[in-house]
């Protein structure tokens, strides 16, 4: 998905934590942001948190009301975590509102689309993972900014991101994806499942598009978005967690505070199962993903090994960057 790119890209922070999970890892950087005010990007500047506006039919925004919240925590604790994790989101979402609004969500043409058709697959596959990759970008700068994310330790915020950027990114995928054509935001235009026919994964590509529309239909608020998404990433059951109960309590703040703005937009409890039931369909789509990539890999190694994105490689394969075995 094509937006302006944090400047200097993924940069380095190496671990030395041991663990399959969070071992080695020299490109994803989780050392705090020098300036946490706004992203370090080209032509993005942080949205206000309030003042959102009517919408524009397609995204409803939300606004704070009162509503009622568990016993467990005060409702100016949730406030405020919902505050700071909705304000999170806007800053570090590829598009802002604005650029929602304005987008033309021009479709591309027949020709076009038999253009991407007609990519040598490991070009498709190489194009895709730069937008992945690009998109994961932001999910990083967002997971640290959620209050307590940056308080755990190396390992697990390694972990935490390695198994649940990619499930983010889905998330975020439904700002841009249009449930009325099945279609979504690629490469400046919107694309259909056909455009990516290329990359000969027609069942994933297919399965994306249906979680996309499933999720669009829950049409869910910016700030349910948010408090999604930061509860997704927060994961206490990953394996190789070091300090899971740490992890644990930030998910059920989260949670609770998903409750919360949930019951102040009068949501009610029905559009909070269905969200629990959408983590299970993306724990599936990453599986997959994982799956369709060692596939690829099998056949095209030296394509992954030198023109794939560093940081997508270090996210979806431990074994990617290093020396190719005798079969490949």
């Amino acid at each position: 998905m094509e937006q302006n790119s944090p400047e200097g890209g993924s940069v380095s922070s190496k671990t030395d934590s041991g663990g399959e999970g969070g071992g080695g890892l020299f490109y994803l950087d989780i050392q705090p942001s020098p300036d946490q005010s706004g992203l370090d990007i080209n032509g993005i500047k942080p949205e206000p948190l309030c003042d959102y506006g009517s919408g524009n039919g397609f995204f409803p925004y939300c606004s704070f009301t009162n509503g009622d919240t568990s016993p467990s925590e005060s409702m100016t604790e949730l406030d405020h975590l919902v505050q700071i994790i909705s304000k999170s989101h806007l800053e570090t979402c590829q598009y802002l509102r604005e650029e929602l609004q304005q987008m033309s969500w021009q479709n591309f043409l027949q020709d076009e689309v038999q253009s991407y058709q007609s990519k040598p697959r490991e070009v498709m596959w190489q194009l895709c993972a730069v937008k992945i990759t690009e998109a994961i970008q932001y999910v990083v700068e967002f997971a640290k900014r959620i209050d307590g994310f940056m308080d755990l330790c190396q390992n697990d915020q390694i972990v935490l991101l390695k198994a649940g950027s990619l499930e983010v990114v889905l998330v975020r995928m439904c700002r841009v994806f249009d449930s009325q054509h099945n279609t979504v935001y690629f490469d400046g235009k919107f694309a259909g499942p056909d455009v990516f026919r290329a990359l000969g994964c027609d069942d994933l590509i297919t399965s994306v598009f249906d979680f996309a529309k499933s999720l669009c239909s829950l049409h869910l608020m910016e700030d349910e978005l948010a408090l999604f998404s930061a509860f997704v990433l927060l994961s206490a059951d990953r394996s190789w967690l070091q300090e899971k109960l740490q992890v644990e309590k930030l998910q059920q703040k989260t949670e609770l505070a998903l409750q919360h703005v949930l019951q102040k937009n009068h949501r009610g409890d029905t559009v909070m199962n269905k969200l629990r039931c959408k983590v299970a369909a993306l724990r599936s789509l990453c599986s997959r993903h994982s799956e369709k990539l060692t596939a690829f890999r099998t056949v095209y190694p030296d394509v992954v090994r030198t023109h794939f994105p560093p940081l997508y490689k270090e996210l979806f394969g431990a074994d990617l960057e290093v020396t190719p075995q005798a079969d490949d």
